[in-house]
């Protein structure tokens, strides 16, 4: 193990740079996937016959398949449809899609623990559904989904390690390349990336704890 070796400036600077792409990554996957799954919970919660249906044959589809296969799809299936897509946007697609259908059924969840009874007495005092949704069910909702939501997001950037097979330059990825520099680096490069990881996940695993206990 060389410790002075892998830590070096160019080394070290070159794992941070790639886990300034992890946390990139991890946060536009978050911001798109927390829109998708808004809205198909929204929707799934609304209860359309025809419409819950193939959401949920969607949305269990989606969930049920390996993270690895998706990406697989978005960087090589979907060339081949004629929509290529660099690793960046790859990535950050097939977390979307992913990460949605399992925030969908949060949401969904959150939404159906607010009894049903306050709907209708906003109803009947005069709001519209939209208004309903917007003021008296979704921020109550919200309040009770936000443990889940952080838990999910600390899955989600662990996830992003993934997205080493499609040669995106995040930090496993260049982990990787140091190996190939120097087998003595992989030891003292894998601990830094351990730490870097637990240092992001143990904060958001604190905030999801609080808000549980707090049940803001």
């Amino acid at each position: 193990m060389d410790f002075a070796g892998a830590y070096s400036w160019p080394n070290l600077s070159f794992i941070l740079q790639g886990f300034g792409m992890t946390l990139l990554v991890a946060a536009l996957s978050i911001l798109f996937s927390f829109v998708l799954g808004t809205l198909l919970g929204i929707l799934r919660y609304t209860r359309v016959p025809l419409l819950n249906r193939l959401l949920a044959v969607i949305i269990d589809l989606i969930r049920n398949l390996p993270l690895l296969l998706i990406i697989y799809f978005m960087y090589i299936v979907l060339p081949q449809l004629g929509l290529k897509l660099p690793p960046f946007w790859a990535a950050i697609a097939a977390l979307t899609l992913f990460e949605g259908a399992m925030i969908s059924e949060i949401v969904r969840g959150g939404l159906t623990s607010v009894d049903r009874g306050q709907i209708e007495a906003a109803r009947s005092s005069g709001l519209g559904y939209v208004q309903t949704m917007r003021h008296i069910i979704l921020p109550q909702a919200l309040r009770r989904m936000a443990p889940p939501l952080v838990s999910q997001f600390i899955s989600l950037l662990k996830d992003t390690s993934l997205a080493i097979i499609i040669s995106l330059p995040e930090i496993m990825h260049n982990v990787q390349i140091l190996q190939g520099h120097s087998p003595n680096y992989v030891i003292p490069a894998l601990l830094l990336a351990a730490l870097l990881y637990f240092a992001v996940n143990f904060t958001l695993s604190i905030i999801a704890r609080r808000l549980e206990a707090r049940k803001i």
